[in-house]
């Protein structure tokens, strides 16, 4: 099949390229992302394959099912950047990479969980100055502690196992709760998850019902002091209420993979341009705060795992012989 890649960077064509030597489809890769502007760029295309902050509305999909595209192939886990309604009334099908890496994205939660306690991105740029003072680096054992996991999916049940054998209590919040944290984790109800957790850390999609879940009341519910990890969707935080918390130390560490108006910021080099979100440049002032630009799943290892899956979809969608990882609005909660 012919496929349009958007929102293409060096390491997604060196990957995609690598993976297609088993698949054949004809790839365009296209730098720019996909938005009402670049959507004819999809013209003769059969397929789109498209990226977290790439435009999937009802005005995007016309133009694609337009141009004559058939299958909207995400290079991710989440899909709440489609408009699934359109997409079914355009006869678009839509498909994902639902499994890439657990490991990588859990993994880079803890990376963020230990940097921030132990203070090592201070601590580096100190010693980098000839400072070797440890004023101001004091950290606290993990071992003992209680982390609180929303989201038990793959990911989070990784993130739970990790924690777990680092000597932590683990409380977890999910209507599905996972059969093979039986003896991981305690399953509560979210505001005793709240209350009790030194550790909060965000592993759920992003959904009408979880959009802003970590609220000023979410907030005003959890310790005095707690560290708050998101490596999952921006969104699932309402960033002003958290900055207010920072203010007043009742987050005592903020840890983000995800913002939720990173569209214009991540996965993009403006190291010589201003930024102009005051919110995201407020987030930049605190000393508790570490922030990474969505790299959580990037290992050489998910990234063979999205190319392969990606383009297996593609085969699945064209020839009906393999699993088709697709996604229908009644996913949606």
């Amino acid at each position: 099949m012919n496929i349009a890649v958007f929102s293409t960077k060096s390491y997604d064509r060196r990957f995609f390229e690598a993976a297609n030597e088993q698949h054949g489809h004809d790839l365009t890769f296209f730098e720019p992302r996909l938005t009402p502007d670049t959507a004819t760029l999809a013209e003769g295309h059969d397929a789109v394959c498209a990226f977290v902050n790439d435009h999937l509305d009802s005005g995007v999909l016309q133009r694609l099912a337009d141009a004559g595209v058939r299958l909207l192939a995400l290079r991710s886990a989440g899909f709440n950047h489609v408009d699934l309604d359109a997409a079914e009334r355009l006869g678009l099908t839509v498909a994902r990479v639902p499994a890439y890496s657990p490991h990588a994205v859990a993994e880079h939660a803890l990376a963020l969980l230990l940097a921030l306690n132990r203070q090592i991105y201070r601590a580096y740029n100190r010693v980098r100055e000839g400072n070797f003072a440890l004023d101001g680096l004091i950290g606290f054992d993990l071992h003992g502690k209680t982390v609180g996991v929303v989201g038990t999916g793959k990911i989070g049940a990784t993130f739970a196992q990790i924690v777990h054998g680092l000597g932590c209590e683990v409380l977890a919040l999910d209507p599905y709760p996972n059969p093979e944290l039986r003896d991981v984790a305690s399953y509560v109800p979210r505001d005793e998850l709240l209350a009790r957790s030194d550790v909060v850390s965000l592993h759920c999609p992003l959904t009408p019902e979880t959009h802003h879940m970590i609220d000023d009341a979410a907030l005003d519910r959890m310790r005095e002091g707690v560290t708050l990890i998101n490596t999952s969707r921006g969104q699932l935080i309402d960033t002003r209420a958290v900055i207010e918390a920072l203010k007043r130390g009742r987050i005592g560490r903020l840890g983000l993979d995800v913002y939720e108006e990173e569209g214009d910021l991540f996965f993009e080099d403006l190291c010589n341009r201003v930024i102009r979100d005051d919110v995201f440049s407020r987030l930049l002032t605190f000393p508790n705060v570490l922030i990474t630009g969505h790299q959580g799943f990037f290992t050489e290892e998910a990234m063979q795992n999205i190319a392969e899956t990606t383009l297996a979809n593609v085969r699945a969608f064209e020839t009906g012989e393999g699993p088709l990882h697709a996604v229908t609005s009644d996913m949606v909660a």
